[in-house]
């Protein structure tokens, strides 16, 4: 049956072909749909991991028991996995494993632009990269054939525009294979330096059997043009930029295994065009592969190494007209990200610029604690970074600054990897303040589960971590619960906590607004005569806020009622 799919619901319909069994990932857009889709099948047990680490091991586990297995990650999570990944590849499988890494260029939703194909290489992983939806359900089903015909986990890269664009697909039947036997074999399995290094050879011959079958394989294939002048080589979204700018014109040798790449097929490519280019977003990855192969390339001479190309800078690079679209008579005003009215992070924040303290932030909806009017957040690095650098920052400062820094991270970002900070901080005795947001859910990448919530992926009830007791669990004594919609509980308990002598923790405790099944007093009103326009309930950055005439003016189809801005105005305007 022939449909339109998104291109990570499309992976998962291929994962379901393939007979894929289990699945284990942890949300990062734009990956997470795969997973979310690939639950929705009854026949594939499916669960969110802590974090990237994690689902990778508990996936290896799983084709180590003998069944099809799968995990997905975005880019910079599959820097947290990479600690088993790369011992993996030594291990090789027993049922085949995929691993989905979808990088997003342009960061539209990233900390970095992180090309991941650089992990294939490194690690000596085969490496598959579909350009759309068909592509992403067919190199699923192709990639458990090479697992297990080559004894090695494959990397499926997407990207952010084949994971979110619709294309048609075939689909077909699920097809379970028989599960596999699994026999002890310490050899094989067992990576101490004795057992790895008989291993290492067998990795690089495996490499070369790779790279002969990339020689013929379907996925990489040649398109003719009737204009030589340029060969252009290209993979991923790339391809469709090609293929649209320039139609059949120009030959083109369309790689859907981007590692290890062939390289008598490239070469001969070669010498049938006047010119060599290489199209591909962020490094230089294939151009690279060309050098090395003695072969004059053009690429990042040509096209920019940083954000997402297009057909019109394809065009323009190729000496092809760019036809102008229409223009708009007016300027669409910037719409910068912002918390959701009644975002229970909004107030935490208010009061931490408030109180002129240093905030090392973190990766979530509460990373927004960095725009304006907030402008509340120090630094942000990586899942659980606030925590440790907090660590260092107060190990390391003078005592003035010790006593006004604190690190914010939220419920889902503490348990993938902010709990092991904390442990530090215990062990090694900071006088650090740790602000735990716990809104119940997983926000950013929309509202999945995580252990903290007391519900798995399918949504069944399942165990709760409780965070207070895991916190004086890892040696912190000091724990404590507010509300951030009561600003001055909130500030008082900050201060006293900042006043210790002793490793703290405020949990920050509020569900997330927009959870379907939180119940909100309703929208609030203004009150024109009583308003002065002094705009103090400006400075909490709410969308339902606005100044209308001098006066302040309450949305009523955003304003949850919170009551975060009553708390600002002195004249009793807004009840």
């Amino acid at each position: 049956m022939k449909t339109l799919m998104l291109g990570n619901e499309a992976f998962a319909r291929g994962l379901y072909e393939a007979g894929c069994s289990f699945v284990s990932s942890y949300p990062g857009t734009p990956s997470t749909e795969i997973t979310e889709c690939a639950a929705k099948y009854e026949e594939l047990y499916a669960e969110w991991a802590p974090n990237e680490k994690v689902a990778l091991e508990a996936a290896f586990g799983a084709s180590l028991a003998g069944k099809r297995s799968f995990c997905a990650m975005k880019h910079v999570g599959l820097n947290v996995a990479a600690d088993p990944l790369f011992t993996i590849s030594y291990t090789g499988v027993n049922a085949g494993l995929l691993i989905g890494v979808a990088d997003d260029a342009g960061m539209h939703s990233s900390q970095n632009e992180q090309d991941s194909r650089h992990y294939a290489q490194a690690a000596k992983i085969p490496m598959l990269e579909p350009s759309d939806s068909a592509e992403a359900l067919h190199f699923a089903k192709l990639a458990y054939e090479l697992s297990e015909k080559f004894d090695t986990a494959v990397l499926i890269k997407m990207c952010t525009r084949v994971s979110h664009s619709q294309s048609v697909v075939e689909t077909g039947e699920r097809v379970l294979p028989a599960q596999k036997k699994y026999e002890k074999n310490p050899g094989k399995y067992i990576m101490m330096p004795g057992n790895a290094k008989k291993r290492h050879p067998e990795i690089e011959e495996r490499t070369k059997a790779l790279a002969a079958w990339a020689e013929t394989a379907e996925i990489n294939r040649i398109e003719e043009g009737s204009d030589k002048s340029y060969g252009i080589i290209t993979s991923s979204t790339c391809y469709q930029y090609v293929k649209e700018a320039c139609g059949d014109t120009y030959p083109v040798l369309k790689l859907g295994m981007i590692w290890p790449m062939p390289e008598q097929k490239i070469r001969d490519f070669a010498a049938s065009v006047d010119k060599l280019v290489v199209v591909e977003e962020l490094d230089g990855f294939i151009e690279a592969h060309c050098r090395n192969l003695g072969l004059s390339v053009s690429g990042k001479d040509m096209f920019s190494n940083v954000g997402e190309l297009s057909q019109n800078l394809v065009k323009e690079k190729l000496g092809i007209a760019v036809q102008a679209g229409a223009s708009l008579d007016e300027n669409i005003p910037a719409r910068p990200p912002v918390m959701c009215a009644g975002c229970p992070h909004r107030s935490i924040f208010y009061v931490l610029k408030k109180m002129k303290l240093t905030v090392l932030g973190d990766i979530g909806c509460y990373t927004l604690g960095a725009v304006p009017p907030l402008s509340a957040i120090d630094s942000t690095v990586c899942m659980g970074a606030s925590v440790s650098g907090l660590h260092g920052f107060v190990k390391a400062s003078e005592e003035e600054w010790a006593g006004r820094t604190v690190a914010v991270i939220g419920d889902s970002t503490f348990i993938h990897s902010g709990v092991t900070g904390l442990i530090n901080i215990a062990y090694n005795e900071s006088n650090a303040t740790v602000i735990i947001l716990d809104n119940s859910i997983t926000g950013m990448t929309g509202h999945q589960q995580n252990p903290t919530t007391g519900y798995n992926l399918k949504g069944d009830p399942c165990t709760k971590i409780d965070l207070e007791s895991l916190c004086r669990a890892v040696g912190i004594r000091r724990v404590r619960v507010v509300d951030p919609y009561d600003m001055a509980a909130c500030q008082a308990a900050i201060e006293e906590e900042l006043s210790a002598k002793e490793p703290s923790v405020i949990i920050s405790r509020r569900p997330c607004a927009l959870l379907k099944y939180v119940k909100h007093p309703g929208p609030i009103c203004s009150d024109t005569e009583k308003c002065k326009g002094c705009k103090a309930c400006m400075n909490i950055g709410c969308p339902a806020i606005s100044m209308e005439n001098g006066k302040a003016k309450i949305d009523p189809t955003l304003c949850v009622g919170c009551g975060v801005c009553k708390q600002l105005c002195k004249f009793d305007a807004l009840g």
